[in-house]
């Protein structure tokens, strides 16, 4: 096989905290495709209703139509036989089984960006993030603003009612300014210390 005429794929992490720019990375390396004339499609988790169903919208305001999608696997269905490149937004949002979907996109010779929180309010490594980072070409991590000091924040504060979630309460809730805050390490407030996060992990 003659090697010059295998295409070879590239997977892209964006990842970070709520509000360090995530999405409107994501938007900016995708824009930049289809203005050198790439065919893109671009893909968020239907969980993620805040501004838009059908788009993938930023907190400055920039935005770029989606297929919103449950399943990792609807993608397939609603992916063009052209498609040169994909965009993924929220994948924290989806199953493992978007890692091996992901994967076969790559194979495929599709250049892959994908973006998505890499911790969760309890500073816990998000859903197939990890595995993610781990087989990426490139990964690129944002940090905010930490609301408190004014610091690189790069941990995501989870409000209710005025004070920290609790570390037992659900994972997933959909949520910008009004219950999340970007915190930095010394003003991210958890009861629950390193070790005791690794053995959640393990569960």
């Amino acid at each position: 096989m003659d090697k010059k005429n295998v295409t070879t794929g590239r997977l892209e992490v964006v990842c970070g905290s709520m509000f360090s720019g995530k999405s409107e990375e994501l938007i900016r390396r995708l824009k930049r495709s289809k203005i050198a004339q790439q065919n893109v499609v671009v893909f968020k988790h239907c969980f993620d209703t805040r501004t838009s169903i059908e788009h993938v919208v930023s907190h400055d305001g920039s935005k770029i139509k989606a297929f919103p999608i449950k399943d990792a696997n609807e993608l397939f269905a609603l992916l063009p036989a052209d498609v040169e490149v994909v965009g993924i937004d929220e994948v924290q949002f989806f199953e493992n089984s978007i890692v091996e979907v992901v994967l076969k996109l790559i194979d495929s010779g599709k250049r892959v960006v994908i973006a998505g929180l890499d911790m969760d309010f309890r500073g816990v490594p998000f859903g197939p993030i990890p595995a993610l980072m781990a087989f990426a070409d490139d990964v690129e991590k944002l940090s905010a603003v930490c609301i408190k000091c004014g610091t690189d924040a790069h941990f995501s504060q989870r409000i209710i009612n005025g004070a920290p979630a609790k570390f037992d309460d659900p994972v997933v809730m959909v949520g910008a300014e009004e219950c999340y805050q970007a915190r930095c390490r010394s003003c991210f407030a958890t009861s629950v210390n390193s070790v005791q996060k690794i053995k959640q992990i393990a569960l």
